[in-house]
């Protein structure tokens, strides 16, 4: 048997870090945190708000008229789950509507190929475009051309992006579609098809923005499926000349209307404060926008219910938005013309834009203003298997860029989107793809987070200079 002081000892070291952690600075937060991580875990309701977006409302190009009844929804929705305050930002975006698209090779060996247009793209003259191919594996080889050197080709390109957890093949291959056409009309091409930027095998293409350079010709732009783009490269490999016809009819119109909503839980103690997470409301046409962003959408609404169904509001507020434009990049800009005088009270944000995979890690900013916070957050997320990233580039998402330069604080939350560009931008962007359980993760680690950061005092703001 054991003294009875040695036991007395025993005891106190055992209850030490009890005791500390009971003591620590984000202690109540933590509990708060662990419980709606534990409640999302077991049934978010993310899933059903995502149901319900698809199947009412379907894609939502930005401008549409189905995204102002996408943001009608919105708006509607987060006033059921009880929000304190819902608005809708109305701003403009470029008219363009998506209309015909085919291509065919020609000669010498005729067949159809699958393709769809870039978003942005001008036509091509309204009877098709027809000329010979030219076609590089490398983008680089297509720079490394001397300008005039493509006169009255169309230009291909097949490169292809790697399958990454973390999506770092479509960030290295963005410049393809972004950029491409441009460089191929600086060099006197009169077309422009590059592989999509896909991850599949399946025959059906990718679209995506493009922009135009304004020192080049505009000239037509598509992608192509990558089981075509690996036939041109087939058939071409027999040294002899391909003759292709792509017909583009895109049309631009007016400036059309698009809408950003958002939706408000008032914080308690500090209001003016603001921890800001949201989705982007808008999609491509071809899909229902399931993964792009509404996966999203639903994940940040669930959160921001779990979050309004608490005792208590958290001591900050939590503003969820559902940005009306991030796949032509004018959401951002908006949003930052509105908010970006009040953007020293933004304490943290992220957006959640990367389908609906699982989240595996996160990343805070390198402040000191926070000191606990990643430890305490960490006990709560890492039990639904998240870990943090000390050398993780923090970014928030692209419809938080513009706010993010005026200075407003940024998370990153990295899912696996490992087959996350297998669907990407194409008609298989659908509800199918969602797995309902990955949803109610995501809504843990969402919830967690932003009560955290909202019900604390905690800085992530780097010291003024």
């Amino acid at each position: 048997m054991l003294p009875k002081s040695l036991v007395l000892a025993l005891g106190l070291i055992l209850a030490a870090p009890l005791a500390h952690a009971a003591d620590a600075p984000f202690a109540k937060q933590e509990a708060v945190a662990s419980q709606l991580r534990d409640t999302a875990l077991k049934g978010s309701g993310a899933y059903d708000i995502l149901e319900s977006l698809t199947t009412e409302i379907g894609a939502r190009p930005a401008g549409s008229t189905a995204l102002l009844r996408a943001a009608d929804w919105g708006a509607a929705r987060m006033k059921a789950l009880g929000y304190d305050k819902v608005t809708v930002e109305s701003f403009k975006v470029p008219g363009w509507k998506r209309g015909a698209e085919t291509a065919e090779v020609t000669a010498p060996f005729p067949q159809k190929l699958v393709i769809t247009a870039l978003g942005g793209s001008v036509a091509t003259p309204a009877a098709g475009l027809s000329a010979p191919v030219v076609l590089f594996k490398r983008y680089d080889d297509l720079l490394a051309q001397a300008p005039g050197s493509l006169t009255g080709k169309i230009v291909v390109v097949t490169e292809r992006i790697i399958r990454a957890q973390d999506g770092a093949g479509y960030g290295a291959g963005y410049r393809i579609r972004g950029a491409g056409a441009s460089e191929a009309a600086k060099r006197g091409a009169v077309g422009y098809m590059l592989r999509s930027l896909g991850t599949d095998s399946h025959r059906v293409p990718h679209t995506g923005t493009m922009a135009y350079d304004p020192a080049a010709p505009k000239i037509p732009a598509a992608a192509l499926s990558n089981p075509d783009a690996d036939l041109l490269e087939h058939m071409l490999a027999r040294g002899v000349p391909i003759t292709v016809k792509m017909l583009l009819t895109p049309t631009f119109g007016p400036e059309l209307e698009a809408r950003t909503v958002v939706g408000e839980i008032t914080g308690r103690e500090a209001p003016q404060e603001v921890v800001l997470i949201g989705g982007h409301l808008d999609s491509w046409d071809l899909g229902t926008g399931a993964i792009d962003d509404g996966a999203g959408v639903a994940i940040t609404m669930a959160a921001g219910k779990l979050i309004l169904d608490q005792p208590l509001r958290p001591r900050r507020t939590v503003r969820v938005v559902l940005w009306g434009a991030e796949e032509i990049g004018k959401a951002g800009e908006a949003f930052a013309k509105v908010h970006g005088p009040e953007v020293a009270n933004h304490v943290l944000a992220s957006e959640s834009d990367f389908g609906a995979g699982p989240v595996l890690k996160i990343g805070l900013p390198k402040t000191k203003g926070g000191e606990g916070f990643a430890e305490a957050l960490m006990r709560v997320l890492g039990p639904a298997g998240v870990v943090y990233d000390r050398q993780d580039a923090v970014s928030g998402g692209a419809d938080v860029e513009e706010m993010a330069e005026l200075g407003m604080p940024v998370a990153s939350l990295r899912q696996n989107g490992l087959d996350y560009f297998d669907w990407h931008h194409t008609p298989d962007d659908t509800l199918d793809k969602v797995k309902a359980n990955e949803l109610d993760q995501n809504v843990a680690v969402w919830s967690a987070l932003a009560w955290m950061a909202a019900d604390s005092a905690a800085s992530f703001r780097a010291p003024a200079k």
